[in-house]
């Protein structure tokens, strides 16, 4: 027998998410998404209540959550809180940077940096992709040379999301390029180390609270405890870190889903055009019927998914398709809501024009839908 019902714990948290989210994250978001402000008042108050936190052991100040439960809090955290690029920004600490830091760092290295991040007074860049690697993240050309002294980095990172305000750095670079995949190796690197740059905020079509930058190592010194795993071990880093974040990038976008259906039908209810609401209208009915689809199956993808990597079953497969028809699904919906909506939906004080702008880049980050269909074909051994 399936049981998809949620403990009492999950529910009493969907509960105090919401009611946080609703009272303390409602800023002016049309002000900041217009001028690409990052609200680090918002990311300190998120920490505050412990989201940062929550996939991280109670040594370094966590909740030690599982999947499913982090999934419930993200899926809420999204319902209630409008500002899709704090959230973006937040899980993509949380899953690219606290993940392969968990589970790869040292007791030190993840002592001092773990209890930060989980609390706020931290935040997280990742530096993978390059001007000339995007999809093809592992044909990097940042080297990183041994000497005396350490590590010498040289090289350049695009497209780094948090790095602006970020405080620690989880950059990949080639330790050994004649190895390929198996010559990446990862270092943590603080902001102000000599030799960092981190570039002008990059202007962004959406999510424009989330801050991103390119950034650049020019002669950057950093120790030998500077490196995050052993050497050449950055292909499997990037892997493990990249399970987790297609796995829960996108479930805040389950509950904005929901967000979105809720308004629509409630707007179709009430609109009245020939006489009558124009939920009675086909053509609306069943775009919201397809919104109501596409939530109720990206929330059953997203809940298995999470079930799989809580029992240590192979999730990869499941990973891809998730990331795939969510990234998807808030694509279409959003432009259904905004359609139901007529001329309204279309002007920016209604709201809904910016998740349209804030879904498109779901279909890029943590790999493009292309990429995902590539991987979903490869592990149904289509292949090579």
């Amino acid at each position: 027998m399936i049981d998809f019902s949620l403990t009492d714990e999950q529910e009493a948290l969907r509960a105090s998410i919401i009611g946080f989210a609703t009272r303390d994250l409602a800023s002016d978001l049309g002000s900041n998404d217009h001028g690409g402000t990052f609200d680090r008042e918002a990311w300190e108050r998120c920490a505050r209540f412990g989201i940062q936190a929550l996939p991280l052991p109670e040594a370094y100040g966590g909740a030690a959550a599982d999947v499913v439960t982090l999934m419930v809090a993200m899926e809420a955290l999204g319902y209630a809180c409008k500002d899709n690029g704090l959230l973006f920004s937040m899980n993509a600490q949380m899953w690219a940077c606290q993940t392969p830091l968990l589970r790869f760092g040292t007791d030190e290295q993840r002592a001092k940096y773990l209890p930060g991040l989980g609390d706020g007074s931290l935040i997280a860049a990742h530096a993978m992709s390059e001007p000339g690697s995007g999809s093809d993240a592992f044909s990097m050309r940042s080297r990183a040379t041994k000497t005396d002294a350490g590590w010498v980095l040289n090289g350049s990172k695009t497209f780094a999301t948090n790095a602006p305000v970020a405080d620690l750095f989880v950059a990949f670079a080639a330790t050994a390029p004649e190895r390929g995949f198996f010559g990446i190796s990862a270092f943590l690197i603080e902001k102000g180390t000599p030799g960092l740059t981190v570039g002008p905020t990059l202007d962004k079509m959406g999510l424009r609270t989330s801050p991103m930058s390119e950034v650049f190592f020019d002669d950057c010194v950093v120790p030998d405890e500077a490196m995050l795993g052993k050497p050449g071990g950055g292909f499997i880093m990037f892997n493990a870190a990249m399970l987790m974040e297609r796995s829960l990038i996108l479930a805040c976008t389950i509950g904005s889903m929901e967000r979105g259906l809720e308004r629509s039908v409630a707007y179709a209810r009430e609109r009245v055009q020939f006489g009558k609401p124009i939920g009675s209208f086909q053509a609306v009915s069943h775009r919201l019927v397809d919104m109501k689809l596409r939530l109720e199956t990206s929330r059953l993808l997203a809940y298995r998914l999470a079930w799989l990597l809580d029992t240590g079953k192979p999730a990869e497969l499941d990973a891809a398709l998730v990331k795939l028809h969510l990234s998807e699904s808030f694509v279409a919906s959003s432009l259904d809501a905004l359609q139901v909506h007529g001329g309204y939906g279309y002007m920016t004080e209604q709201e809904l024009e910016r998740d349209v702008r804030d879904a498109i880049g779901g279909r890029l980050y943590s790999g493009t839908s292309d990429i995902q269909k590539n991987l979903a074909a490869l592990h149904m051994g289509l292949r090579p």
